[in-house]
């Protein structure tokens, strides 16, 4: 447990981040899910929005910390190239 008043307050930050990048990461597999379940349904138009749609939403991820740079590009790229190969 957390004794000093620096301690007290890291801890409090700590759980306050906790719950934003929580927020962050929900939200980025939401948009993520509708990529996939547009390739499912085989409608490439739709997936490809949703691609456009997920694609800021992934980055902005990377930048505020909550996924890795190389993960974010690895997702979209196959996801990018699922979505090409809808016929």
């Amino acid at each position: 447990m957390a004794n000093t008043p620096q301690s007290k307050k890291r801890a409090r930050q700590s759980e306050t981040r906790f719950a934003i990048n929580k927020m962050r990461r929900s939200r980025i597999r939401t948009f993520l899910r509708k990529v996939e379940e547009a390739i499912a349904s085989g409608d490439k138009d739709a997936a490809a929005a949703a691609l456009r749609a997920a694609q800021p939403e992934l980055m902005r991820g990377v930048t505020k910390g909550v996924v890795h740079k190389n993960t974010a590009a690895r997702k979209m790229s196959r996801l990018a190239s699922r979505v090409k190969a809808i016929n």
